[in-house]
């Protein structure tokens, strides 16, 4: 075997003998060093703390159980994602000398083309979060796996590459989050199957899929999700309001992701989130947000005066339920929130020019465009501001605060603008 086999080869006990090695911890740090068996390879032994990470180890193998057993017996969480596992065996050696492993993350490891026999599984029964991203793992394995982690409360397969979902004879009772993310699911009969797999679902996090449509009935939805509390649909493919309307037939609903779809690319930021709440009268929270009693109530209110002018076929189920929560409402009266302008006088010496101001300027933008039309330096001048109704009583207002807005110094049309050089103090000797 030459020396690259021999580092592919690396084991799960090699590397935790080398990364909580006495040597790397010369001040102790806390870690305690416990005696080697007599007979064992190492010689020196480390108390580990309960939480592994051992990623991007090029772990492939096992190494000795009662080594693995002398490290880790009271190991919580194993993070063996980006090594070079490939075989089950191996894996199960691992677990089975981890009698309290509670998470166990082998994402990144090469798991496509390996079997998992269910006498291997065994092992897994008190892990209660399981990480496979990436992994290709086939649903049989999954199964597999499931069928023998009977704690089980959260699975990750991300980034699997399945574009359906194989059912299995016997479920997960016990699951309570999926994360299936960036998959190549795209029809709702693929997701109606994790319904009938995991019955106690409360969690579906299906970003990045191309679920096209939510196609059940209500009866059929709140059957299969009776429990479900969170969905996500991040950059699905879903594209009618009555999808969004489906998702009221889960019963316990509370919140809702559902950014990136095609249905709301035509909305504003504002519009889409109002259109959603309003249609979803039990979520809680909406993309993340927490949704107030008075957000929702503004939100069912924009969405009665929004579809109010719409022809009775095309006014969505939802409307009149509102209508008859709130009445017929009256349109809101329009607002002009385009940049206050306004004309004014500049006087340079005995040059008086009419000047257009937006408003929503600061002194600075002013002194900037002064210069270009008067071809003055802009640290070479003084601005006064001259209302023509109040001069008399007020005088002349110094616009001294570059980063001021001109808004705030009431300036109206009319008014005059005095620009002054900016004289310099000089002091000689001969004026002491």
């Amino acid at each position: 075997m030459d020396s690259s086999d021999e580092e592919e080869s690396r084991t799960f006990v090699q590397v935790i003998s080398e990364k909580y090695n006495p040597e790397n911890f010369p001040y102790g740090q806390g870690v305690v060093v416990l005696p080697s068996p007599p007979g064992s390879p190492v010689k020196d032994r480390l108390f580990l703390p309960s939480f592994l990470v051992l990623n991007n180890c090029g772990i492939s193998k096992a190494g000795d159980r009662s080594d693995i057993a002398a490290f880790c017996g009271h190991v919580l969480e194993l993070d063996l994602s980006h090594n070079q596992l490939n075989d089950w065996g191996e894996i199960s050696t691992i677990v089975s000398n981890i009698p309290q492993l509670d998470f166990l993350n082998l994402s990144m490891n090469p798991l496509s083309s390996v079997h998992l026999e269910p006498s291997m599984a065994d092992v897994f029964f008190r892990v209660r979060r399981l990480v496979l991203i990436n992994t290709r793992v086939s649903w049989d394995t999954v199964h597999t796996l499931t069928q023998h982690t009977p704690e089980l409360k959260e699975l990750f397969l991300c980034l699997n590459g399945y574009n359906t979902v194989s059912e299995s004879r016997a479920s997960c009772s016990s699951l309570s989050l999926l994360q299936i993310t960036d998959n190549q699911l795209q029809d709702w009969a693929e997701v109606r199957k994790f319904g009938r797999l995991y019955p106690r679902l409360s969690t579906l996090v299906l970003a990045n899929n191309s679920i096209n449509s939510v196609e059940d009935t209500k009866e059929t939805l709140e059957h299969l999700f009776p429990n479900l509390r969170s969905i996500n649909l991040n950059n699905s493919g879903l594209s009618k309001w009555e999808d969004i309307e489906k998702l009221t037939f889960f019963p316990k609903l509370e919140e809702v992701k559902a950014q990136g779809i095609p249905l709301l690319q035509s909305y504003s930021s504002q519009e889409r989130r109002s259109l959603l709440l309003a249609q979803l009268p039990s979520v809680m929270v909406l993309n993340g947000s927490a949704v107030s009693r008075g957000e929702r109530e503004d939100a069912e209110r924009f969405f009665i005066r929004y579809y109010q002018d719409c022809p009775e076929p095309e006014l969505p189920q939802r409307y009149q339920v509102l209508v008859s929560k709130y009445g017929h409402l009256a349109p809101l009266a329009e607002v002009d929130l385009r940049p206050r302008c306004t004309v004014v006088d500049v006087r340079w010496g005995d040059r008086v020019e009419p000047v257009s101001l937006r408003l929503e300027h600061t002194v600075g933008d002013l002194k900037k465009r002064l210069k270009a039309l008067l071809q003055l330096p802009t640290n070479g001048i003084r601005l006064f501001h001259i209302d023509r109704e109040m001069s008399s009583v007020l005088g002349p207002e110094e616009l001294k605060c570059g980063f001021r807005a001109l808004h705030s110094y009431s300036i109206r049309d009319g008014d005059e603008i005095l620009v002054v050089p900016r004289v310099k103090n000089r002091c000689s000797s001969s004026d002491l």
